[in-house]
């Protein structure tokens, strides 16, 4: 399979699970705190108490990530593409981590699609990264 295309898509899913939250948590950090993912599904709620101000950093953070791995999915400069993914790491590892470890209160199913939310972005990060080192070249600019 073509690298280019593998780690463009990859690069454009993990941002498309960025600015799904920055998109809803900087401009509307209640409706975020009371309902994200859905409503019912009420997962940030499940650990308070609600504070608007680190709600609208976590969207303006989101939104600064999902910049970056656009601007990595666009050039793909085997550098920017590493650095993002390093960056992504540092951002998600310590959040799954303590979501990880945080899962009283929510219900069974809710526990179930936020942990395997969490490793599809921890998996495609990781496939991303391998793909990258496999691909051994200062770009990956070039078709194959």
């Amino acid at each position: 399979m073509n690298t280019r295309i593998v780690l463009r898509v990859g690069l454009l899913v993990l941002a498309a699970t960025q600015a799904f939250v920055g998109l809803w948590a900087l401009p509307a950090p209640r409706s975020f705190y009371d309902d994200f993912p859905a409503p019912g599904h009420s997962w940030v709620s499940a650990l308070p108490p609600y504070n608007e101000h680190l709600v609208r950093d976590v969207g303006a953070l989101s939104l600064a990530l999902t910049v970056l791995l656009v601007a990595a999915a666009i050039w793909l400069d085997r550098r920017l593409v590493a650095i993002t993914l390093v960056v992504f790491a540092v951002w998600t590892i310590p959040h799954v981590v303590f979501h990880s470890f945080h899962l009283h209160g929510f219900s069974a199913l809710d526990a179930t699609l936020q942990t395997a939310g969490f490793a599809v972005e921890v998996v495609v990060a990781a496939a991303l990264a391998v793909v990258l080192v496999r691909s051994g070249r200062a770009s990956v600019h070039s078709s194959e």
